[in-house]
């Protein structure tokens, strides 16, 4: 593996405060620059420790949790806090805390001592990527698994899809809206028409730039796979029902034929309710030796292709950020072969292993490759127990 000292500027985590986050009361947890090993059994907050860190990434659960649902029982609120260290040059704040009252379910965000005017320009703050067993959903499971991977490296990294994204979100659920009540009342088409300029304007940036990703790192995905033990061919590449000309403005093109495929299933989507055209009907479809990963991939199989998409996730935020992301390990290894883990861990190393917060049950889990790293314990929500 590559040594800390050659790896390139980190991301650097120096403190995480939580207040009444899931099972944890109060705890203020020093990291040290390499990385922390916790150790405890399942149950007492292993995991509860990574979704803190990286809720202050995402500003919401990596596990798709509700707010309300992190407080800890009969706590009125959550909040969260770090100190981080990002290298000279690089954008990004040095301290971030996000505060959640139960009571009319409010979240304010402050970075560096002041309230962002937006809370989605917080997103980012933390830059990091959490790797788990519970990843081969994004193989194995429904398309929203991998469009909502896609979102979430995208908006992270450009802020331009953000923007495009929330906007497209809005849009649909008032579409959706007026088709719902356009099929109950008999009319109504024409307001469900209204929203289609929108969707089709912000539809078509998704589209591109979810596109030009999954090209830009199709080949790398393929490596990736097959350098983790793939001996069969991976491929990736984005797939659409949406017929796009070619154009010298990718983005014109895709907002004209998404104009025209919305006007084409007007009717039927008001029958149905549901808008069936644009990038929230869309896949990343993944594939080894031509077959498709998610309906004929054996288990070991599946989570390789995940890994994969997590380390070109933690590629993607060191191309925006220019430093090493944070590195969340949920006992990632647990149903991996020695010899799979060991080359996870070297591709690891070879990129510039950052800061890393591995959490497993025992510490004969922990791999020979981290063993560096320091120690605690956990138990009942509290480190060093």
């Amino acid at each position: 593996m590559t040594s800390p000292d050659a790896a390139r500027p980190r991301v650097r985590l120096l403190r995480l405060a939580l207040r009444d986050f899931r099972n944890f009361e109060r705890q203020d947890v020093p990291f040290p620059a390499d990385g922390l090993v916790v150790i405890g059994e399942n149950g007492h907050g292993k995991s509860n420790l990574l979704e803190a860190i990286y809720y202050l990434q995402l500003l919401r659960s990596v596990r798709g949790a509700r707010d309300q649902d992190l407080v800890r029982f009969g706590a009125p609120g959550f909040h969260l806090g770090a100190t981080v260290a990002r290298p000279p040059g690089s954008v990004g704040a040095h301290e971030i805390g996000v505060g959640f009252e139960r009571t009319g379910k409010k979240k304010r965000v402050r970075l560096d001592g002041a309230e962002p005017p937006r809370l989605s320009d917080a997103l980012g703050a933390v830059p990091s990527v959490i790797f788990s067993p519970v990843d081969v959903a994004l193989v194995a499971g429904s398309p929203a698994e991998r469009r909502r991977y896609l979102d979430v490296v995208l908006a992270l990294t450009s802020r331009r899809y953000l923007s495009a994204l929330q906007s497209y979100r809005g849009a649909l659920v008032r579409r959706n809206a007026a088709l719902r009540d356009a099929a109950r009342t008999g009319r109504g088409e024409s307001r469900a028409a209204v929203w289609e300029p929108a969707l089709a304007e912000h539809g078509a940036v998704l589209w591109v730039e979810r596109r030009a990703w999954c090209a830009a790192r199709a080949d790398a995905f393929a490596a990736l796979c097959a350098a983790i033990g793939e001996r069969a061919a991976a491929r990736m590449r984005y797939t659409s029902a949406l017929v796009v000309d070619d154009a010298a403005d990718p983005v014109a093109a895709a907002r004209t034929a998404l104009e025209r495929a919305l006007a084409e299933k007007r009717l039927l989507d008001v029958k149905r309710g549901v808008t069936h055209a644009g990038p929230h009907r869309d896949d990343l479809e993944l594939t080894l030796g031509g077959r498709d990963l998610r309906l004929y991939g054996s288990a070991g199989q599946q989570r390789t292709a995940a890994i994969a998409l997590r380390l070109l996730e933690a590629a993607t935020l060191r191309d925006a950020s220019g430093c090493e992301p944070l590195f969340l390990l949920d006992d990632p290894f647990a149903e991996l072969d020695a010899r799979r883990a060991h080359r996870i861990l070297e591709l690891l190393g070879d990129a510039g292993l950052g800061q890393t917060v591995l959490v497993v049950p025992r510490a004969t889990d922990i791999p020979a490759e981290l063993t560096r790293l320091e120690r605690t314990t956990i138990r009942d929500g509290v480190l060093g127990a």
